[in-house]
């Protein structure tokens, strides 16, 4: 228990052989105002449903530092996305007051209409059955992800041609692509009830079938969700996107490619800063090509506890450890096992020919998963933490959808981006199975043009083309702004 439940109101009275938690009205009252004070993580303050908590330095939360990016403000729709019915009881224990609903300035009658609104259709596609899956769906994308390693296993194994091995690296990068996106709806729990079963079959697609330690999966990927597209309020909040922590080699807004100068002891943007910034639009598919070489590592050290990716991750870690350390690490150890074997043509191979089909499955795995979660938010909205919008509007505008277009046909979409063609609607329903985001679509659409919230999507060819030019315009700006500040460079 962190000290926030330690140091809340949560004494129960004896009475009757029984204890009484403390009534509503002996609770303190607390502004908008105090509970932004509450940023932290060893002092975070957040507000479930006009209850103040504090959570001050619980890192033992079930679902780990998440917790912390929404310190010092309301998170109730996010709690509520993320959690099973029943989960709030153990919110208990943190609670140490109300909140005053009249010294919430920014959200007027409109806003709060808005927000009732949107909780209400959460209802509604709960009462439709929306968040209940197919199982069916499942062990049939599942037994065709497995079709397609052993395809890639008997290409090798049966074939002494070149070009049908190098096919067989590319048919690997596209199973792991799609071990992706079935790892994610079994840990996001869309397919069953019982987390334990998506924690396993997670540890199964995940650790041993791509290589990505779930561990770091959850800590990042829980992280993006709450608070896609922010950058953090202060250097010791956890009130940021991590998916968006990419300098110095990609900025995605003004101010974080301006980040790195306080780093400096002149102030001053390095020189590797400035060129990076300048070709980025140039550098980012490239980049996208080494990505998974990257989470391949940051799994390694989480599982083997050899380093974290981020403070966030590495004070998790500490303090709370592996949920499931030998099965991790198990699962990893067989992964680059058998990738070895393959790899290098059960030892049949030289080592440059072994090295060309690694690093071919590996850079096009890389490039077929960023294609689509860059698509999903880059280029979008990005938001200071202090000033974020609501939930909704949040997930929203951080946001693209990606439809068919320009030759490529919807069903290949659908396919190929493992439900997140419907980033917007998977933003707003996490635990909502893939299989019915479709059916989901219209009414998220048709709820956002009553309100006139901005829903956009595009197809992949002219969403490219959109994260291509905000690179250019923030290098742009970046450069003027460079140029203004110090005009003797």
């Amino acid at each position: 228990m962190g000290k926030g439940g330690r140091s809340a109101i949560t004494q129960r009275v004896a009475s009757s052989d029984k204890k009484e938690e403390l009534t509503s009205s002996k609770l303190t009252k607390y502004t908008w105002a105090e509970v932004k004070k509450h940023i932290t993580p060893d002092d975070a303050w957040v507000v479930y449903n006009n209850k103040v908590y504090d959570v001050s330095d619980w890192y033992e939360h079930p679902g780990g530092a998440v917790i912390f990016t929404h310190a010092g403000d309301d998170m109730t729709d996010i709690f509520a996305a993320f959690h099973a019915q029943g989960s709030h009881a153990m919110m208990k224990k943190f609670l140490i007051g109300e909140l005053i609903p009249e010294s919430v300035e920014h959200k007027d009658q409109k806003q709060r209409d808005f927000e009732k609104g949107y909780r209400e259709l959460r209802t509604k596609l709960i009462m439709m059955g929306m968040f209940k899956s197919n199982k069916l769906f499942y062990v049939y994308k599942c037994a065709t992800n497995l079709l397609m390693l052993a395809s890639a296993f008997a290409m090798v194994l049966f074939s002494n041609n070149t070009a049908v091995h190098f096919a067989s690296a590319g048919m690997l990068g596209l199973f792991w692509q799609q071990c992706g996106w079935l790892s994610h709806d079994f840990l996001h729990h869309q397919v069953f009830q019982n987390r334990k079963y998506g924690d396993m079959i997670g540890l199964f697609w995940g650790n041993l079938m791509q290589g990505f330690s779930v561990q770091w999966w959850k800590n990042k990927h829980n992280g993006h969700h709450a608070v896609p597209n922010l950058h953090n309020s202060t250097p010791e909040s956890q009130d940021g996107d991590p998916d968006i922590d990419t300098m110095p080699v990609l900025a995605w807004s003004l101010k974080q490619a301006q980040s790195f100068r306080e780093l400096q002891a002149d102030g001053k943007d390095s020189a590797f800063v400035k060129v990076a910034i300048k070709y980025q639009a140039f550098t980012y598919f490239p980049i996208l090509l080494l990505a998974r070489l990257s989470w391949l590592n940051e799994s390694f050290k989480t599982a083997f506890g050899l380093g974290a990716s981020t403070e966030n991750a590495k004070v998790e870690m500490e303090r709370k450890g592996l949920q499931y350390p030998i099965t991790e690490k198990v699962f990893l150890l067989i992964f680059h096992a058998w990738n070895f074997a393959l790899a290098s043509g059960f030892g049949e191979w030289s080592l440059g020919k072994s090295v060309a089909y690694y690093m071919l499955a590996l850079c096009s795995s890389g490039f077929f998963l960023a294609i689509v979660f860059g698509l999903g938010h880059n280029g979008m909205s990005t938001y200071d933490a202090e000033t974020r919008p609501d939930f909704w509007k949040l997930q929203v505008t951080t946001t693209r959808n990606i439809t068919g277009g320009h030759g490529i046909p919807q069903f290949v979409v659908d396919w190929f981006c493992g439900g997140l063609q419907y980033q917007v609607d998977h933003h707003l329903f996490p635990m909502m199975p893939r299989h019915n985001l479709k059916k989901t679509h219209d009414m998220v659409e048709e709820f956002c043009k009553k309100w006139g919230v901005t829903y956009h999507e595009t197809d992949i060819y002219d969403g490219t083309i959109e994260v291509l030019d905000h690179l250019v315009k923030v290098s742009d700006e970046f450069l003027v702004d460079m140029v203004k500040e110090f005009p003797a460079m």
